[in-house]
């Protein structure tokens, strides 16, 4: 039994693209800590040290976007041996985390960071904004696939596309397939603020490519087929 070619058929495609562009924006992670065997020792050691990076991080403005204090610790390390639980000393440590849009003041500010004693620097890690045009630019060259790829089908049975049925937005994805986790721990004693700047040192961080992905489905009406 043969089925006649509907008067109106149908094609379906899934148009795909993707995309790389360089990061908008670099995040970095600041934890330092303090040991001292009073607890006001140190936690008056450990709100001088944040207060310090804050307002080094401050100094750079504009470039940077987004401050924000984590997690904030003070812990008792107790005696391993004797009787009774007394404490040897107090440890403190408290998260610090930036976001930057200038790529060279991150470079000198993560040196900086990490020239301080008992301060530990993790990343960068790259990103997108949420609202970044490369998602729009993948989500239309996704759509520009899909009416390709339904056009291609349609003169190959020697037809054309005459109308668009339905389109579905399967997502936009940002993918960073291998990301690197940069860490670094300073090695030696604080050096006065601003030390690194008028040395002229910075570390050269390469930013990370980023990856766009997006994907649509998309159904047309063909003019009906040559099949002769």
């Amino acid at each position: 039994m043969t089925h006649p070619t509907p008067e109106t058929p149908h094609v379906g495609v899934r148009g795909e693209a993707t995309i790389e562009v360089e990061p908008e924006l670099a995040a970095i992670a600041v934890t330092v800590t303090a040991r001292g065997t009073a607890r006001r020792n140190t936690l008056k050691d450990i709100t001088s040290r944040n207060n310090h990076i804050l307002e080094l991080i401050k100094e750079y403005g504009d470039a940077v976007e987004k401050l924000e204090t984590g997690a904030f610790v003070i812990t008792p390390e107790l005696r391993e041996r004797g009787r009774g639980e007394r404490i040897r000393a107090y440890h403190g440590s408290v998260r610090i985390s930036a976001t930057l849009t200038d790529f060279t003041a991150l470079g000198e500010l993560t040196t900086r960071l990490a020239d301080l004693d008992l301060t530990r620097v993790d990343g960068p890690w790259w990103s997108l904004r949420h609202d970044s045009p490369a998602y729009r630019t993948a989500r239309q060259q996704a759509v520009r696939a899909a009416v390709q790829r339904a056009r291609e089908y349609a003169e190959a049975l020697g037809g054309r596309l005459s109308a668009l049925i339905e389109l579905e937005d399967e997502g936009v994805q940002q993918s960073a397939p291998y990301p690197r986790e940069r860490s670094m721990r300073a090695a030696f004693a604080a050096a006065p603020a601003g030390a690194a700047q008028d040395t002229g040192l910075a570390i050269d961080l390469e930013p990370e490519r980023q990856t766009v992905y997006a994907q649509v489905t998309a159904h047309f009406t063909m003019t009906p087929p040559d099949l002769g």
